[in-house]
């Protein structure tokens, strides 16, 4: 039986690998090189950390047997110059990686900064699980908006979004992608 839980930091190791994969192009851009080992060390690192925006802290999982099989990691839209800073002053010290990103949310809403389900699990509802799960939690019980970007690239994921209720509000160039900002 799958459950959904909070992520702890024990989970890092397992999270990393699952949410690089819905960031891979993103994590080599920031640290300027194709090096799966050092996305998923980079990755790691941030989600045991607190008060950031890929920290446990953020992140709900979907388990089964102790095996995480996805992931959803979230946070309120306003937070994400704080959450963010930490992680681009590491760019720049130990990557040489200065950026100055667009925003990539706002005030106002509850950001999915990444949903990924593990290879080995995809095609059985664990993803739309988590997004329902995130409806209900934030727009349904607490009255909020969920936001989210999803690259232009990539049609099947906006065709999800778009089938549960999100709804396109405009579109942005970050991380050398041309996104779409979809609301719910």
């Amino acid at each position: 039986m799958i459950t959904l839980r909070r992520a702890h930091i024990t989970d890092a190791t397992q999270l990393a690998s699952i949410m690089l994969l819905a960031m891979e192009d993103i994590i080599y851009y920031f640290i300027g090189k194709r090096d799966y080992q050092e996305a998923v060390a980079f990755l790691q690192y941030w989600i045991e950390q607190p008060c950031n925006q890929y920290s446990y802290e953020n992140i709900l999982v979907a388990e089964e047997k102790g095996e995480i099989l996805g992931q959803i990691c979230l946070y309120p839209g306003e937070d994400l110059d704080k959450l963010r800073s930490p992680i681009l002053q590491q760019l720049k010290e130990k990557y040489g990686q200065d950026f100055l990103l667009e925003a990539e949310t706002q005030a106002g809403e509850i950001y999915i900064d990444t949903i990924a389900v593990s290879t080995n699990a995809q095609g059985k509802g664990i993803g739309k699980k988590l997004l329902h799960y995130a409806i209900d939690e934030y727009v349904y019980k607490r009255k909020q908006t969920l936001g989210l970007l999803v690259d232009k690239d990539n049609p099947d994921a906006k065709k999800l979004y778009l089938k549960v209720g999100f709804k396109a509000v405009n579109e942005c160039h970050i991380f050398q992608k041309d996104m779409e900002h979809l609301q719910f």
